[in-house]
């Protein structure tokens, strides 16, 4: 990264220590500048383009969260680092909420400065350069992933524009989704890629063990240490280091864990002795963690060190044609793997896989389509080759090839009338779906007589809730099994379901 162009403004009203802050960061960056009150700040960030301010939180004529405000309006993309006293870091994460960067407590190190400007500087450079590549990136295929999708190809371009950075990543995600993947990819394309890449899932070992193996121990610290032992962190010097499920660490590890951001030394388990670690920050969560925050589970001061730069793993669900394009690859991996003979899938087969909802999402798909494999020497997969939970739209398509079928097991389903509401919604997912629901004479009552006995149209809200209510009333409201039978998503008639009952309160 280029620092040389940036421009920084020390806000500090001693200014001894704004001389000392410039002393250190003098050996990266050329165009420091200095300003001992607000005054002279708003002078600096009305004339000049300042990237990185450092802010001393007391100031002789006003406080930070003023001076903050004041540059989220006027200056909006210039980043804020706020420097408080050790006691006030309560204020500092309330101004990290309302829009600054990051906090130092004073008295700063040298190294843990230099490290937030340069962080901070290539994390607006790196934004600079997604928007750069952004308009002629398309990728079908990167490190690990497959997908095409609009979803995807803004993660390769975040891949790609950060992966050169030390910054650290906050990757977010439901489970399956390849927050492992994307976290390798990071590694490959980084600097890094000929270090370590070292992974540690924080949920799969136990809480007394968690330690030990993030930061080693030394002979006989505990039982069963027979020997000195390396930790993940110093397995990852120079390279990457992966915590998967970070939000499951326990709350004291956590506090050790934020302690080695700000130092970069670690402890082994009974030793006394600090160690210096170069490692790349990647950590990975399912979880909310503003909610985990909140409920007291994660602390905020480390979430903020550690999500410099975030990233969101999309649900395969959310991803169209990336479940064809994952499932044709798992496919042929698995006919390879097991020594099968070619298979495909069928047109009906492919429609179904894209209608479910993968809530296990990639790692669901995969093993879907390895069972597949394993039970069947087909040429062609067919719906009733499909594996449970897959199996219940067996018979949706069987109904959907031979209505009569469908038809004898639904009877006066369009006798009832109900009262439209105004904001009666349709749903594409329900009128485009051609299921055909009959009465007694096989025909679906899509009108009505009024009281001169002249026919009307009925809507189609009214015919799609007649037919989503009388399917519940015939399924003892299963919800899961009228999904099946409409072929929608049983979100979908939860939905609608409330909101009917919601109008029936009033």
């Amino acid at each position: 990264m280029n620092f040389s162009d940036a421009n920084i403004l020390i806000v500090e009203d001693s200014i001894s220590l704004g001389l000392l802050y410039e002393e250190y960061l003098t050996d990266y960056f050329s165009h420091i500048y200095q300003a001992d009150n607000a005054q002279k700040a708003y002078f600096y960030l009305g004339n000049k383009t300042i990237d990185l301010v450092f802010l001393d939180f007391r100031l002789p004529d006003e406080d930070g969260d003023v001076v903050l405000k004041w540059i989220q309006e006027n200056s909006p993309e210039t980043a804020v680092v706020v420097i408080t006293a050790h006691a006030s870091v309560d204020i500092a994460v309330e101004m990290i909420q309302i829009g600054a960067n990051d906090f130092l407590q004073k008295p700063i190190d040298k190294s843990r400065l230099i490290t937030t400007a340069k962080n901070i500087i290539e994390t607006q450079q790196l934004k600079s350069k997604v928007q750069q590549i952004e308009s002629t990136y398309h990728k079908h295929n990167y490190h690990g992933f497959i997908g095409s999708s609009e979803p995807m190809q803004k993660v390769y371009q975040m891949i790609d524009a950060v992966a050169s950075s030390h910054a650290s990543v906050f990757i977010t995600g439901e489970s399956g989704t390849g927050k492992e993947v994307c976290a390798s990819a990071i590694h490959e394309q980084s600097g890094r890629s000929d270090k370590p890449f070292i992974a540690i899932n924080c949920s799969a070992i136990p809480k007394d063990l968690i330690e030990s193996e993030v930061f080693g121990h030394i002979k006989g610290s505990f039982t069963g240490a027979i020997a000195d032992r390396d930790g993940a962190a110093q397995q990852a010097h120079g390279g990457t280091l992966f915590l998967d499920e970070i939000g499951e660490m326990d709350l004291n590890l956590q506090s050790k864990l934020l302690r080695f951001i700000q130092t970069g030394s670690v402890k082994k388990v009974g030793s006394s002795k600090e160690e210096r670690v170069d490692v790349r920050f990647i950590c990975a969560t399912n979880r909310n963690p503003l909610n985990e925050i909140k409920e007291s589970r994660f602390r905020e001061d480390l979430y903020y060190r550690l999500n410099v730069v975030p990233l969101h793993l999309t649900p395969l669900r959310e991803r169209g044609n990336d479940i064809l394009e994952l499932a044709e690859f798992f496919l042929s991996d698995c006919i390879i793997n097991e020594n099968k003979n070619a298979m495909k899938l069928s047109e009906a087969t492919k429609k179904i896989l894209m209608k479910y909802e993968w809530p296990g999402n990639i790692r669901q798909l995969q093993n879907v389509v390895h069972n597949i494999v394993v039970f069947n020497d087909k040429e062609i997969i067919d719906v009733d080759d499909l594996p449970p939970p897959l199996d219940v739209y067996k018979n949706t398509y069987n109904s959907a090839i031979n209505p009569s079928k469908a038809s004898s097991n639904i009877n006066n389903i369009g006798e009832h009338k109900y009262e439209l509401n105004s904001d009666t919604y349709l749903d594409d997912e329900v009128i485009n779906n051609n299921v055909e629901i009959y009465d007694n004479d096989h025909h679906l009552n899509y009108f009505y007589y009024d009281e001169s006995g002249k026919p009307v149209v009925r809507s189609l809200a009214d015919i799609e809730r007649e037919i989503i209510e009388g399917a519940l009333s015939l399924y003892d409201n299963n919800i899961n099994k009228v999904a099946t039978f409409l072929e929608v998503s049983p979100s979908t008639i939860y939905r609608k379901k409330q909101h009917w009952d919601a109008h029936r309160k009033h």
